[in-house]
């Protein structure tokens, strides 16, 4: 497919490509350029025996596909209450094993919505009612199944400090009743993992000692190692405490937010903070922490060498959401203009719906909104693709128009971010996935 004559946003550039064009196959962008470079592509292709469907974009504006970077989408159905929710598994506030994907209702129309709306990739999750919530998912709004939809299926580790665990469990008197309850319980979970992986590893020497094929005859065998019982919830966590997964913290008070910094420090971990409604009152606080996570040898976990420089990898900010009200104490500093104060202190910042407290459709008009409470609008559109695509750690694939990057785009009538531009044609997977086109 080639789609031509287009005002193109690649979100590797600070300009647009004028007349520009974009070649691609169901799998990846193949060709990027302007002017008629893509005539020539046709010509060999027609040669070979081959044909494209060709688009005229008639001047109209093409961007990547939008991403959210945070949400909740399919976990509470559409239109439905208990029947529907599938967000929060309120039993025990330690749940790292509950998975995402099989809580997903891929049916739900706001998938549909969302595609319309040009958002192709939405990271989906666990609720904050748990200190460790489980595992959120990356996926495309435009798959046939969800399994088809998936990009990964656990991308990072929620967890959630401040009101909503302590709400959940305090009322029935359980822990954590308190803030102090939520840092010791996440802090627990991380301590658990550590001995329990170290226990994993001394159990698999033991056994590859029992098993070693090249022992000699005459030499003693060691004794039979106990079978090594497995632990399914701190499993789920030894990706996080290894490094290679991050955690994504939902904080929205200072507070919490500067509890979250802390603890990751002290466990070496990526992460990232989530909501961040009071961030703009710390920015030069948060600032320091991720010039200070750059150093190579942060969000390690237990591999960090003891003898350098270690602490957590703060990788980014995740604003939302921004249109609501403020319906909790939490809440009560919530302005428009925290991710602008977050972006100008020189932190990354990507744009959340938090579906379905925005519909997920909202995700441009949320940007919209944070550009217009001083989020530059060039930074308003990397909140929802370029930004947001390297927070999650997929920026190799997602999030921007170039070469070998995934053919999810977005043709716009005028500016995304302006209520009266109209989506005109949005791809997915290199195929039509919604066509506005009169």
């Amino acid at each position: 497919m080639i789609i031509y004559n287009a005002e193109m946003y690649t979100m590797t550039s600070s300009e647009p490509i004028r007349d520009g064009y974009v070649v691609f196959d169901d799998k990846k962008i193949l060709e990027v350029g302007s002017g008629d470079g893509w005539r020539s592509t046709v010509t060999r292709d027609v040669r070979a025996g081959e044909t494209e469907e060709m688009i005229d974009a008639k001047g109209a504006r093409l961007y990547p596909g939008f991403i959210d970077a945070h949400s909740h989408i399919g976990l509470f159905d559409d239109g439905l209450d208990d029947e529907g929710s599938d967000g929060n598994e309120i039993v025990s506030p330690i749940s790292p094993d509950l998975r995402a994907i099989d809580g997903i209702l891929y049916a739900d129309r706001c998938f549909r919505e969302a595609r319309e709306a040009g958002v192709t990739l939405v990271a989906a999750g666990p609720g904050s009612a748990n200190i460790v919530g489980g595992q959120f998912a990356i996926l495309s709004t435009y798959g046939r199944t969800l399994d088809r939809a998936l990009v990964e299926p656990y991308c990072a580790m929620k967890a959630a400090l401040g009101e909503n665990p302590k709400m959940c469990y305090g009322k029935e008197n359980k822990a954590p009743q308190t803030r102090m309850g939520n840092a010791a319980l996440l802090r627990s979970v991380l301590s658990d993992t550590i001995e329990y992986y170290e226990k994993k590893l001394q159990s698999e020497e033991k056994w590859k000692e029992y098993n070693d094929p090249d022992r000699k005859d005459g030499d003693d065998r060691p004794e039979r190692p106990d079978v090594f019982e497995k632990d399914m919830e701190l499993e789920a966590m030894i990706p996080v405490i290894k490094g290679e997964k991050p955690l994504k913290i939902h904080a929205h008070r200072q507070d919490d937010i500067l509890t979250a910094v802390r603890i990751a420090n002290e466990f070496n971990l990526k992460y990232t903070l989530d909501h961040c409604t009071e961030g703009h009152l710390i920015a030069d606080i948060l600032k320091e922490e991720y010039e200070a996570g750059q150093n190579e040898n942060r969000g390690l976990g237990i591999l960090s060498d003891k003898e350098k420089p270690s602490g957590g990898k703060l990788l980014g900010i995740i604003v939302g959401p921004i249109i609501g009200d403020r319906s909790k104490p939490e809440l009560s500093n919530m302005t428009v203009e925290t991710a602008g104060e977050l972006y100008r202190a020189g932190l990354p910042v990507a744009i959340m719906t938090d579906h379905p407290c925005v519909p997920e459709q909202y995700l441009a008009l949320s940007s919209a909104l944070a550009v217009k409470g001083g989020l530059p609008e060039v930074a308003g559109i990397e909140a929802i693709t370029s930004t947001a695509a390297k927070i999650l750690g997929i920026e190799d694939r997602y999030g921007s128009i170039a070469v070998a990057k995934a053919p999810d785009l977005v043709l716009v009538d005028g500016d995304p971010l302006d209520l009266k531009s109209d989506i005109r044609l949005v791809i997915g997977g290199g195929r039509i996935v919604a066509d506005h086109r009169k």
